[in-house]
């Protein structure tokens, strides 16, 4: 069984690694273009090219998949089965029917939810308690084809993406090594997805990683844990970006709020301390643990707040 993979960022890495060390032909690896990184914006390969090449395995990196000299590329390998995981771009319908035993992909929630290109942050959002992976074949929609199997994975207050992105990525591995001998003789299930179940995950926008004050605490605690670490949560503080990183899970006592806080406006900075910035949000309090102010390198909050000497009543907005 002649195999393409199909994957980009590091998420994709642990299914690939797992189809060599099981022995499985791999004929070739297509991954996303290098892109420029950085404050230097130097090229610099994904994940899925760098690891690729280590192994010795033929790289194609084609801007559009959908251009037919992409697709012939591919089709010059033959392959009998393609896997893609995390790979960033819709395989066009000549693609999808150039393999005898069709296109699987291992994709990171449970279908059919979470559809599309962000399930892993857009699932911690929205505050999800558990997420899993699916192996599923691969149809024109976005995400829409026959499922093959799901593993549940559960979400904790102490994950974020990048721990949440590590736990899905080496179930997704497990799952698809799993599901391939019986892909390969043609005896895998083929569970038709309800389409009234769906929901969507797009890619995150600007506005998506702005914390808006005036929503409850654990909205602000969840979205911070699902930019993490990659874009990263924003605010403003005079004007400038001030990235929030890390916060502490909301309790009880966030929602008793001392008298003279009640009259406060969400962003507010109530406090500061040993235990970080305290600040005003739309049904509490919020304590931020790791800030980022514009310009400078990440940092607890309690630093930052004893050395720019924030002073309560300063807003974030």
């Amino acid at each position: 069984m002649r195999i393409v993979f199909m994957g980009t960022p590091d998420f994709a890495v642990p299914s690939l690694k797992g189809l060599l060390e099981k022995g499985y032909e791999v004929a070739a690896v297509v991954t996303q273009p290098d892109r420029p990184k950085g404050r230097k914006r130097e090229l610099t390969p994904p994940p899925v090219k760098a690891f690729a090449l280590e192994r010795g395995l033929p790289v194609l990196q084609p801007e559009r998949m959908r251009a037919p000299e992409a697709v012939a590329a591919v089709a010059e390998y033959a392959p009998d089965l393609i896997v893609t995981a995390a790979y960033g771009q819709i395989l066009p319908k000549a693609v999808l029917e150039l393999p005898r035993l069709g296109c699987v992909n291992v994709h990171g929630s449970l279908l059919p939810r979470y559809r599309g290109g962000a399930p892993i942050q857009r699932s911690i959002i929205d505050g999800e308690s558990v997420t899993g992976v699916t192996l599923m074949y691969m149809a024109e929609g976005l995400d829409t084809g026959d499922m093959i199997a799901r593993v549940e994975v559960p979400i904790t207050d102490a994950d974020t993406s990048g721990t949440m992105f590590a736990k899905l990525s080496e179930a997704g591995a497990e799952l698809l090594l799993e599901w391939l001998p019986r892909l390969a003789d043609g005896t895998a299930p083929r569970v038709p997805q309800d389409d009234s179940l769906a929901t969507y995950a797009p890619n995150l926008t600007r506005d998506d990683e702005r914390l808006h004050w005036e929503r409850s605490s654990r909205e602000l605690f969840n979205r911070v844990r699902g930019l993490h670490p990659m874009a990263g949560a924003f605010t403003f503080l005079a004007g400038e970006v001030f990235k929030v990183w890390g916060t502490k899970a909301p309790d009880a006592s966030d929602a008793s709020l001392r008298a003279e806080w009640e009259a406060a406006a969400p962003g507010s900075v109530l406090e500061t301390g040993a235990f970080g910035i305290r600040v005003r949000t739309g049904d509490g309090s919020l304590v931020l643990t790791e800030v980022q102010p514009a310009g400078k390198k990440a940092l607890p909050a309690a630093e930052y707040a004893r050395g720019a000497r924030l002073a309560p009543g300063t807003v974030l907005g």
